[in-house]
């Protein structure tokens, strides 16, 4: 299938009265991940309330494709405003940092080249008013291929790897997850585990309840923001906007299983705390917030992760996902599966090439800066 046969068309999201209805039928003929889902754009479109515009693409009267656009304007440097238009975010800082991953267009299985396209080309074609399109964070091979569909310049705006289990793959070599790892990870796990087996039993316990499990999101808080900071570049927990968001997230999705909240214990001291996203069977680790303590041999994010790690391989889960990110817990946990990124597709604007060009120039003086501070 080419681009050629299918039709693209748009309208406001607020006008769609069969969007979640087309969204959902068509996510089941799809192989999305949790945040291309309904059960993540469908809250969000529900609490933020974007100004989003439905993309939708068809071939003869079968729905094969769907994405949601939003239109915003972007100051940058006092001075520069771009007109960006933006795949499932809201250009708003506070609200985008949910900050969605393996970001793109849902299609039908076996037509998301051609879907791509489609809507590449659409929007290329029929909104003239743009500068940039944002796209984030999208798989760093899909990216690829967008700028080349749509032959504009690509600014790299962030990118990071990702790490995950393969917890199909434990199960068929009849591995257990601790066997896979290092010598040395697997000796801090196993001593941690030892050491806070002496305060008690080290047990893994999820809420009976929505409202026990927005306990649990609650606890993360102060943990969160003592790693992360309390900047509204740091840690969500000093967001309003996140916190919204993922509150009425539990209470919509706890009880359907969308979401998973779940504290380590070691007798009754909770030496851990883990909120993860589920969907279709793979696990998405989304946050966490850890005990800290004065013994360094203490590793309560290490042990809490194997620990689960393990539940979920018990429990039939194919995959458990870390995302973006290059710490190193993750890289010591899992294995690398892909790079996420999220970049601009510019349109041949001079602002947008003046900008390049005093960028390059800031990154050369840097570089040069650090040579000469080396000598």
């Amino acid at each position: 299938m080419t681009a050629a046969m299918l039709t693209v068309t748009k309208e406001p999201a607020a006008a769609c009265a069969t969007l979640q209805n087309d969204w959902l039928d068509l996510e089941a003929r799809a192989q999305p991940t949790v945040f291309l889902s309904w059960q993540w754009l469908g809250h969000w479109l529900r609490v933020y309330k974007p100004d989003a515009l439905v993309i939708r693409v068809t071939e003869g009267e079968r729905l094969v494709g769907l994405g949601l656009v939003v239109e915003t304007d972007e100051r940058r440097h006092g001075v520069l405003k771009s007109r960006c238009l933006r795949l499932h975010q809201t250009g708003h800082k506070l609200l985008d940092q949910i900050w969605i991953e393996y970001n793109g267009f849902l299609a039908e299985r076996g037509k998301e080249d051609a879907v791509a396209e489609a809507c590449l080309e659409h929007l290329c074609r029929n909104m003239q008013g743009w500068d940039e399109f944002i796209l984030g964070a999208i798989d760093a091979e899909e990216a690829d291929s967008y700028a080349k569909i749509t032959g504009l310049y690509k600014h790299l705006r962030w990118e990071a790897p990702c790490f995950g289990v393969d917890l199909d793959s434990l199960r068929r070599n009849g591995e257990q997850y601790l066997d896979t790892l290092s010598r040395n990870t697997r000796y801090q796990i196993n001593r941690a585990h030892r050491l806070y087996s002496e305060r008690g039993e080290v047990t893994l316990v999820r809420p009976d309840s929505a409202a026990e499990a927005l306990e649990v999101f609650e606890r993360i808080g102060p943990r969160h923001l003592e790693r992360w900071g309390n900047g509204l570049d740091q840690s969500g927990f000093a967001n309003p906007d996140f916190v919204r968001f993922h509150r009425e997230l539990i209470r919509e999705q706890w009880a359907e299983g969308g979401v998973d909240l779940i504290s380590v214990m070691a007798g009754d001291e909770e030496i851990a705390c883990f909120y993860n996203l589920l969907h279709n069977q793979v696990v998405y680790f989304y946050l966490g917030g850890m005990a800290v303590d004065t013994d360094n041999r203490l590793k309560p994010g290490l042990l809490g992760h194997s620990l689960c790690i393990e539940d979920y391989r018990h429990h039939g889960f194919h995959y458990y996902d870390f995302m973006g990110g290059d710490e190193r817990y993750k890289s010591n946990l899992g294995h690398f599966h892909r790079n996420l990124v999220q970049i601009a597709l510019q349109r041949p604007r001079f602002k947008l090439k003046l900008e390049d060009v005093a960028r390059r120039a800031r990154k050369r003086w840097l570089g040069e800066a650090s040579a000469s501070n080396e000598r």
